[in-house]
């Protein structure tokens, strides 16, 4: 996957900084435009097909949310940069789906880059996808790959009530909601993964198998995944909340962005819990492994003590020497085979005493 990653970056060597050139999954479906045009009575909401028909919201007083679902059309970005005024560099990082999470002042608009991600059900992997943020004075423009499920899906039911708050505040709680349910759904994944290490750590203890140490190095690799991506969030949202953008970010805002950053450290802190968790695991494995080895080592050494006595009977009894004592006994054999089995008997019944078995 890494060298796909390189690969693609490559398309962007000896253009000028600022060259539009999408650097991510290739898509072959037509993006998906939405916009939401709302104010505390009213709801505009419908499904475009020409990004120009987005642009008659802009000099209203309503809060527009305009939602771009694929950046495989490199025309659509760059009609809504030439509107918008946006920064080509801003353009340029949206198209380079691979960025570390960042927020960007430019003035007159925010530039917020973060992650979301999707768990597989069926391994232990987790798929990323990039999500763009511009912030304005009226509007907020989301921009995803859109490779699978919507996560602002539960955000637009609430923005349909009348009643909600979202619908009485202005677009700086409108990101602010966005960034909060992209924070919620890492709950979520990270909820999942811990079932996943709980469940390999009692593998681990009860039966350890080649399998579990593949599936340990697995979930190590997507932690680390996942806490190169979710780390920066921190300084993301920081920003916002120590006031570095106040001109459009409102004061009764901040409260809520300091809620959000309370939980991005609370996730920061599961994902360290995690890393350490796994870090033991692999202790633990080589642990279990070894004391399974201790456990059979154990047993062929207690067969092999009470069969030593025997051996040496059976040896001694079966020389080629014409004249042995008791040779000529007639019941010689059971003799020797009533001693070998109490020989047996004392030796099981003294280890048990010294807890061997």
């Amino acid at each position: 996957m890494t060298g796909q990653i390189l690969d693609k970056r490559t398309r962007k060597v000896g253009l000028d900084p600022g060259s539009l050139v999408y650097v991510g999954k290739e898509r072959q479906t037509k993006p998906i435009i939405t916009v939401m045009d709302f104010d505390e009575k009213k709801l505009i909401e419908k499904e475009v097909t020409d990004i120009k028909e987005c642009f008659e919201f802009r000099k209203k007083p309503t809060v527009t949310w305009i939602n771009i679902e694929g950046l495989n059309d490199i025309a659509i970005l760059k009609e809504l940069g030439d509107h918008y005024g946006f920064h080509p560099l801003l353009l340029e990082d949206i198209l380079n789906t691979h960025q570390r999470p960042k927020t960007e002042d430019f003035g007159d608009y925010i530039y917020v880059v973060l992650k979301i991600f999707h768990l597989r059900k069926d391994i232990f992997r987790a798929d990323t996808e990039q999500i763009s943020l511009i912030l304005g004075s009226n509007y907020v423009i989301s921009l995803q790959e859109g490779f699978k499920s919507d996560v602002f899906d539960s955000l637009r039911e609430r923005i349909r009530k009348e009643s909600s708050r979202v619908r009485r505040m202005g677009p700086d709680y409108l990101m602010h909601n966005m960034i909060d349910t992209i924070v919620d759904n890492y709950f979520v994944i990270l909820e999942r993964l811990g079932e996943k290490i709980e469940d390999l750590e009692d593998e681990m203890v009860t039966q350890p198998a080649a399998s579990t140490l593949r599936n340990l190095h697995r979930l190590k690799r997507e932690i680390i995944f996942i806490r190169k991506s979710v780390w920066p969030m921190r300084e993301v949202v920081n920003n916002m909340v120590r006031g570095e953008s106040s001109n459009l970010i409102k004061k009764n805002t901040y409260l809520y962005l300091r809620d959000v950053y309370d939980h991005t450290i609370q996730i920061i802190d599961n994902i360290e819990t995690y890393r350490d968790i796994l870090a033991a695991m692999l202790d633990i494995y080589l642990s279990s492994i070894n004391n399974r080895l201790n456990t059979i080592m154990k047993v062929l050494t207690i067969i092999t003590t009470i069969f030593m006595p025997l051996t040496f009977l059976t040896g001694l009894y079966g020389m080629n020497f014409k004249y042995l004592p008791m040779a000529e006994w007639h019941d010689g054999f059971y003799i020797i085979l009533a001693f070998s089995l109490t020989i047996s008997g004392t030796m099981l019944i003294y280890f048990r005493q010294k807890d061997w078995l």
